[in-house]
């Protein structure tokens, strides 16, 4: 099975097709400069040298449309029909309180989403752009939404629950959620491998290190606390 992993931000589009089989990325690149002058799509199959192709890319819909091109390129491309894209896989930054694992994009889940909006107005508005665009190119095919916040639902109310007057958290939602999770679960995972040790049986923190960086208490594979909260600023 090949699965096509979107990470759909404002300006760029990265993405993977990962073949289960094999459990290898089989391809990888990204789309920059959504709709700005100079857009390009990187695009590295796995048994080959990465290619760039300069073009006007004004949307998501186009950047997802140059993806499953080039996927398909007879030059560059690693499927010879896009029927072998069997699902699609979203990062998405915010899944607030609800949800709690990574779950199968409906109609109804689409209305949630953008009910999360107010809490990740940077993140999640070009998650859903990503949704969008790759239903508009590859309808029909299951997607799927895995959710940053998912991984820290273990944090018990003492990590999560701020100094604050309760009832900002009641109203409005102002906890601490915690970010990262995707990278930390996989972390924590590698860790458990490398160790030669049950994750059932480790304490560990984690480190994500990348354009956000963040934290994580890891107690026999449940995060129980975080340095991201409601915001990056801490």
């Amino acid at each position: 099975m090949k699965i096509l992993v979107v990470n759909a931000g404002s300006s760029s589009v990265k993405y993977q097709l990962i073949d289960t089989d094999t459990e290898k990325a089989i391809a990888k690149g990204m789309v920059s400069r959504i709709g700005m002058s100079g857009s390009v799509l990187s695009h590295k199959p796995f048994d080959r040298n990465e290619v760039k192709i300069s073009a006007e890319i004004l949307d998501h819909i186009q950047a997802i449309e140059y993806i499953v091109s080039i996927l398909l390129s007879p030059n560059h491309g690693v499927i010879k029909d896009r029927s072998e894209i069997q699902a699609v896989g979203h990062r998405v930054v915010h899944g607030g309180e609800k949800f709690k694992e990574s779950v199968l994009i409906t109609p109804e889940l689409m209305l949630e989403l953008r009910n999360l909006i107010e809490l990740a107005p940077l993140h999640n508005p070009h998650n859903i752009r990503g949704i969008n665009a790759c239903e508009k190119t590859l309808p029909g095919l299951p997607q799927v939404a895995v959710f940053d916040t998912a991984f820290h639902h273990g944090m018990p109310p003492y990590a999560y629950i701020y100094g604050i007057p309760y009832v900002l958290y009641k109203r409005y939602g102002i906890r601490r959620y915690g970010f990262h999770g995707t990278s930390h679960k996989f972390v924590s995972d590698r860790a458990s491998a490398m160790l030669k040790k049950p994750l059932s049986e480790l304490k560990v923190i984690t480190a994500h290190l990348g354009n956000g960086a963040s934290i994580t208490a890891v107690d026999r594979g449940v995060s129980v606390d975080t340095s991201m909260g409601f915001t990056p600023l801490e």
